[in-house]
């Protein structure tokens, strides 16, 4: 049942609705993931890692919220529900315990990797079908981007 009616093809839909849900459960994963790290980072770099990571958790939260208002807005219920998102994320599990701040950044560095890669594919996907959607999808995707770039920044050399 769909109480919201898609102008877009049931086609279209699918293709729009799949990159949203996944865009989704990685955002929504990334900003656990820099959360989790976030309470456990310890070394020399500690403050400044700790608070780029509440940089990126701040981004993915607030593009989760307006990637799962899009989906809705399409009809397509949103599902960012704990036990989807742990079966679906293509992002590293955190390890427990202290993160060692070189550590975090090179998670942060792979994550963010691995979310930017599916985010390009998305919004190569819903170009035709959908260009509202995909320009979300770039929105995001830059903001990423950026992030993405400043943890290499912090990596110089693999420290």
């Amino acid at each position: 049942m769909s109480v919201v009616k898609s102008p877009l093809s049931e086609e279209n839909l699918k293709v729009v609705g799949d990159a949203l849900q996944g865009a989704l459960v990685d955002l929504v994963d990334l900003a656990l993931v820099g959360k989790q790290v976030h309470w456990t980072i310890v070394g020399p770099r500690f403050r400044s890692v700790h608070l780029q990571l509440d940089e990126v958790v701040t981004t993915a939260r607030t593009h989760a919220d307006t990637v799962a208002e899009r989906a809705s807005a399409l009809g397509v219920p949103p599902d960012g529900r704990a036990a989807t998102v742990a079966a679906t994320s293509g992002i590293e599990t955190a390890k427990s315990g202290w993160t060692e701040d070189t550590d975090a950044v090179r998670a942060l560095v792979a994550g963010l990797g691995a979310v930017i890669t599916r985010m390009r594919e998305r919004i190569e996907a819903t170009a035709e079908p959908d260009p509202v959607t995909q320009d979300i999808l770039i929105g995001l995707t830059r903001d990423l981007e950026k992030h993405h770039w400043m943890f290499q920044a912090e990596n110089v050399n693999g420290r």
